[in-house]
């Protein structure tokens, strides 16, 4: 124990000549690159690497650029920054919203991160291609709609639904005509014949 003290009391001081000062990313840097360590231990998902970025920080040309983006990233992409990315909600460059890769399918990190940055590539390439337009598409938000509905604490465990519908959910083409009996007077008896 002594040994340590020793240690941190001597020698750490000398480690203040290779202090940096922290400098934040510049837009030129609009990746944030996320992974898993368990300490050295082996495990599968220590190969796994996550590219989070903002959209309005990519390289794209012009708002059909975004859009194609988006309408190409699919489920990738979320107005919101993902929860485990490491980026707060108001920091700036959201506005167009966040993508989100991942990659666990080789057996090491940087595979994984080569994989997930060339997909990156290869949407924004195909998204500054001005060939084929896709203003007519819409941003498919499934998936966010989704996650709200899951969001609502066992709603949607066994089958129960969170809305019930009711008769005011249908269009009024779709319900049947009100019967006769029901309007008729409550005191009037129906006779059959």
């Amino acid at each position: 124990m002594l040994y340590y003290l020793r240690l941190i009391e001597h020698e750490m001081p000398k480690l203040v000549a290779y202090r940096k000062p922290f400098v934040p990313p510049s837009a030129s840097l609009p990746l944030a690159v996320r992974s898993i360590s368990y300490g050295g231990e082996a495990h599968p998902a220590a190969a796994k690497r996550t590219i989070v970025a903002a959209v309005a920080q990519l390289p794209l040309k012009n708002e059909a650029a975004i859009h194609k983006f988006k309408v190409l990233a699919g489920v990738r992409w979320t107005p919101e920054p993902p929860t485990d990315s490491g980026i707060a909600s108001g920091e700036s460059g959201g506005e167009h919203g966040y993508f989100k890769i991942s990659c666990e399918d080789f057996p090491k990190a940087a595979m994984n991160l080569k994989w997930a940055s060339d997909t990156l590539d290869r949407l924004l390439a195909a998204a500054n291609d001005t060939k084929e337009s896709f203003s007519d598409i819409p941003i498919d938000t499934r998936h966010l709609e989704a996650r709200v509905r899951k969001a609502k604490k066992g709603g949607h465990i066994y089958g129960r639904q969170t809305h019930r519908p009711t008769l005011k959910d249908f269009p009024k083409e779709w319900l049947p005509a009100p019967k006769l009996e029901a309007i008729a007077e409550p005191g009037a008896s129906s006779t059959l014949p």
